[in-house]
């Protein structure tokens, strides 16, 4: 008899339950070893980037095998909302996406269809070949797969800014993520996440997701700058990630330990 199989919880899961926000970081390294350090950091998460990093399904299966037996919330950022690449995600295992780049309600809705198998959506149905059942070993995974995963959209332009409102009612986004430093690129104000004008979108994309009803993210490595945001309201924030950490600390013991 084969063991029995339950889903974990996904993103929406963990925030239900929080009562506070929840922090987490980037891996972008494409270790599972990192990957497995970072999840045991006492974070709430860890999300590992296919977008910026250097992840393809191999690697990514691999990162989600690691960090599984730690008490973390595993999300995955797919490097394109793409049908396909969101159908393999999930096969995978992948529970909750963070889909970048959606700018209109329209790209919402396509995000939220990948993950649906028809007649609700267009998500491919290939679950007994996948991990994402178990192998079959999850009862009635096609029926109950959209209950187990979490759609959290990336806001992060103008354009995305001024449609904030109808990307939230789409129905499936589970929450919104605003990425400041694309979101100021857009503005005209590329390397300034912390200028007044991007600072006052990401206020108003957070007011319009508590008026929604609908958890709001936020990415932030400044601490004051993520304290700012905490108190604005965010249910989710990212305050560093692997490779920053890395680059920074041994910079310090360059400077700490080598004659200037």
């Amino acid at each position: 008899m084969p063991f029995p199989v339950t889903p974990d919880p996904s993103l929406k899961d963990a925030l239900a339950a929080a009562g506070r926000p929840l922090v987490g970081m980037w891996v972008n390294s494409g270790s599972a070893l990192v990957a497995e350090i970072c999840a045991g950091s006492g974070l709430d998460a860890v999300v590992i980037d296919g977008e910026h990093g250097p992840n393809g399904l191999p690697g990514i299966l691999a990162q989600l095998q690691a960090v599984r037996g730690h008490p973390v919330t595993a999300v995955v950022r797919p490097p394109v909302n793409d049908t396909v690449v969101i159908k393999q995600y999930l096969d995978i295992g992948v529970q909750s996406l963070l889909i970048p780049m959606v700018h209109t309600a329209a790209e919402a809705a396509a995000a939220v269809a990948a993950t649906r198998y028809p007649p609700e959506g267009v998500r491919g149905v290939g679950s007994a070949l996948a991990r994402s059942s178990r192998w079959n070993r999850f009862p009635d995974y096609a029926g109950q797969a959209s209950s187990t995963i979490t759609v959290m959209v990336q806001l992060e332009s103008a354009q995305a800014v001024d449609n904030v409102a109808g990307i939230l009612a789409v129905d499936g986004v589970d929450g919104v993520f605003l990425g400041p430093a694309d979101l100021a690129a857009s503005m005209g104000w590329l390397g300034q996440q912390e200028h007044p004008e991007v600072l006052a979108a990401v206020e108003h994309c957070i007011a319009a997701a508590k008026a929604a009803g609908k958890p709001v993210g936020v990415n932030a490595f400044a601490p004051a700058t993520a304290r700012h945001y905490l108190d604005a309201g965010v249910d989710f924030i990212l305050v560093g990630a692997d490779v920053t950490l890395l680059a920074r600390g041994s910079e310090g013991l360059a400077a700490a330990y080598i004659p200037q």
